[in-house]
């Protein structure tokens, strides 16, 4: 394994990052592993190397949280990173259980730290943008998290690179904890992070940590045969995002060419060439299979030449953003 300092902060984390969205109640989707399932793929992770962890209170609403830091119970407190999040709604009957107001951010937090059995988690993160909330009241209330000891640092997730901006000059204004991560939407079929977030984070020194590097599987496998997967499937398909647009379909053509010249899977050619942008410190792969985790770590290996990298990105056109609109 390989590791990195996440941004500006020195706080060292492996260039993978294990999702854990995929662990928790298959009645909250289709595709999640029950706990025994989950930990048997926290605990090769952790043989592996990898010491960097993120999930949400959101997810399979906290039992994610509580599967993870269950896992960890045997391990030493001091060596994970563990990472998580609030904004997304918990409770539809309760309108302060979602937000990024005060009350929503203290009692969500005091909720994440009891499932994951921790008094302080490494990074905690805005999941999203509260339009509903002043910045100046998110900050200070996160700032206050990081006092009290319950927060090591902030970070953010897909939002408007001046939404980022105007978030960091408001903790630079204010004199408070500014956020030291930015989690966006970044792969090889959605590249549009490229026009001002990823500059902005570049500038900043902001860790950047992408989700979906996979694009939900559409990097993985021919694009005839996405629908198959059990993810697939579900409602939740990759239809919500354009993948398939902006040359799409001829990115996903020349990733399995380079994929089948090198002997490797594809999902391995679209992580190494995420691996290759200076800009990114830990992809964040999710999976429900030990052998995909083995491949994904094994893609640190891989080398892509300067043409390896602008063939795969040539076919590459501007898509309407995603992930946060």
């Amino acid at each position: 394994m390989e590791y990195t300092t996440l941004g500006s902060t020195g706080m060292r984390v492996s260039r993978l990052c294990l999702g854990c969205m995929s662990f928790g109640d298959p009645d909250w989707r289709d595709w999640v592993l029950e706990e025994d399932e989950g930990k048997e793929i926290i605990d090769r992770a952790i043989d592996l190397g990898i010491n960097f962890f993120d999930t949400a209170n959101m997810y399979s609403r906290g039992e994610s949280e509580r599967i993870l830091g269950k896992a960890l119970e045997g391990y030493d407190s001091d060596w994970p990173v563990i990472a998580t999040k609030a904004y997304m709604e918990m409770n539809e009957d309760n309108p302060n259980a979602s937000g990024l107001s005060r009350k929503a951010i203290e009692q969500e937090l005091a909720n994440s730290l009891e499932r994951l059995g921790m008094e302080t988690v490494d990074l905690y993160q805005i999941h999203r943008w509260d339009y509903d909330t002043p910045i100046e009241e998110t900050m200070r209330a996160l700032d206050d998290a990081v006092r009290r000891g319950q927060v090591r640092y902030l970070g953010g997730s897909s939002m408007w690179a001046h939404q980022f901006a105007e978030a960091l000059h408001t903790s630079d204004r204010l004199g408070l904890d500014r956020f030291v991560t930015m989690q966006n939407h970044y792969n090889l079929v959605y590249r549009e992070e490229e026009r001002e977030m990823l500059p902005l984070c570049e500038k900043e020194g902001i860790g950047v940590m992408p989700w979906s590097p996979l694009a939900r599987g559409y990097l993985a496998r021919p694009a005839e045969d996405i629908d198959a997967t059990a993810r697939g499937e579900t409602g939740e398909k990759l239809y919500e995002h354009p993948y398939r647009d902006g040359g799409g379909r001829e990115i996903n053509e020349r990733v399995e060419e380079i994929a089948e010249n090198k002997g490797v899977t594809m999902a391995q050619i679209s992580l190494a060439w995420l691996l290759h942008k200076d800009w990114v410190d830990a992809p964040i792969i999710g999976t429900t299979s030990i052998e995909h985790l083995e491949q994904a770590v094994e893609a640190l290996d891989i080398s892509l030449s300067e043409s390896d990298i602008e063939y795969l990105e040539a076919p590459y056109e501007p898509v309407p953003v995603s992930g946060h609109t």
